[in-house]
């Protein structure tokens, strides 16, 4: 404890050196996260006002809701059962006003495919090859016993494309889709998170054929195990998604159910017995290809018209997708910068977006670090082997 306390420290020093580091920030509010809501909650506040992703303030609201659910941090000791008096939040006529009896989903029906993915040959190769191909050929499943529908695990660093892999996935099946963030399931009322999840795979199934999308995985379907307070709240939402992907109420045919974390490690395995999230992808930082594509598009009608974007791409190795857009970011504002000085437009050049790389550090580096232990200590059932070769083939220790 005295360890992490330290590792705390160290990080605090560094933001008191360098405030405006945004990633180093957020990491720091992540690891908080796990002994520490309270702080985490000022740390975030403190990541909002510098600036911090909009996208991911959201996300770290979620995740903090989670940890002080499942009480986060030092905690009183808490009594026998049988002697804790349970009290229930009593609405008021305001509260009743607001509560949502019942949850409606929009279904969205993507028009991207995995064809629109630049790059990542790797990932949609291994997709293919595990999850769609059987979903693809009915006909041939079906003679083998295999119904339509099957889940799916995504893992790997964050802002590398999850999401837009999990539309893309939707598009390639012609399905509907669902996307799910924690903050949509938590809740004040007991009970209502529970709710919530069954009329997910409710509106899904009456949608089929129906990707249901989770993200931020980790934080719903955590361990179970965990201590705390709340905890007993995390798991009665986990129990209930077992129950529908079991589909012991009903027919799951025609409903694929996709989650992403960043965090394989904290998923409650129960939800990884066969049969239930049985099959994993690692969705690794983009190739060249890839970071090129995402670099053409940020630029895309914005004054760069000699930028070497293949040459940049080269240069951002192990960046993640959000790393790379953060870089054409920062050059276009010390571009926009130049122009005001100069009275005119002075474009974004390719020096400039290396300068902007040099400035950037991968947000990718923090979570192979923290992988590193898993990958030596941790129980491993096959989940992480892409994770393996990948680090084998670029080096890593």
């Amino acid at each position: 404890m005295a360890q992490d306390e330290d590792f705390l420290d160290v990080i605090e020093n560094e933001l008191g050196s360098d405030p405006q580091n945004l990633g180093l920030r957020e990491d720091f509010v992540v690891l908080l996260l796990q002994t520490d809501p309270d702080r985490a909650a000022r740390e975030l506040a403190v990541f909002e006002d510098a600036g911090g992703d909009p996208a991911r303030v959201r996300v770290l609201r979620a995740r903090l809701m989670a940890a002080r659910l499942r009480g986060g941090g030092v905690a009183a000791p808490v009594p026998p059962p049988s002697s804790v008096p349970v009290r229930v939040p009593v609405p008021s006529d305001t509260d009743l006003d607001e509560r949502s009896t019942d949850h409606l989903w929009d279904a969205e029906r993507p028009a991207v495919t995995l064809a629109d993915v630049a790059g990542l040959t790797e990932v949609k190769q291994h997709l293919d090859s595990t999850f769609l191909a059987p979903l693809r050929n009915p006909e041939l499943a079906a003679a083998f016993g295999q119904t339509p529908g099957g889940s799916l695990l995504m893992y790997g660093p964050p802002g590398c494309g999850k999401t837009f892999i999990a539309k893309a996935i939707a598009g390639d099946l012609g399905a509907s889709f669902i996307h799910v963030t924690l903050a949509d399931l938590l809740s004040k009322w007991i009970g209502d998170s529970e709710k919530a999840i069954r009329s997910v795979f409710r509106d899904a199934r009456s949608a089929a054929p129906c990707v249901i999308f989770f993200d931020e995985f980790d934080a719903l379907g955590g361990r179970r195990a965990s201590g705390g307070g709340g905890s007993h709240s995390m798991r009665m939402v986990v129990t209930q998604l077992l129950e529908e992907l079991d589909g012991v109420a009903s027919d799951n045919d025609g409903v694929y159910f996709l989650a992403a974390t960043n965090r394989p490690w904290d998923i409650d395995p129960a939800l990884r017995r066969p049969g239930r999230i049985d099959r994993t992808v690692l969705v690794l930082p983009p190739d060249a290809v890839a970071r090129a594509a995402i670099l053409r598009g940020e630029l895309a009608g914005k004054p760069a018209p000699d930028a070497d974007v293949l040459a940049v791409a080269a240069a951002t190795e192990g960046f993640s997708g959000a790393d790379i857009a953060q870089v054409a970011r920062i050059a276009l504002q010390q571009s926009l910068a130049a122009s005001m000085s100069a009275g005119a437009i002075v474009p974004v050049t390719t020096d400039g977006l290396l300068a902007a790389v040099a400035e950037t550090l991968p947000s990718t580096t923090s979570w192979f670090d923290q992988m590193a232990p898993v990958l030596e200590y941790g129980v491993d059932d096959g989940t992480f082997a892409q994770l393996r070769a990948y680090r084998v083939r670029h080096g890593m220790r």
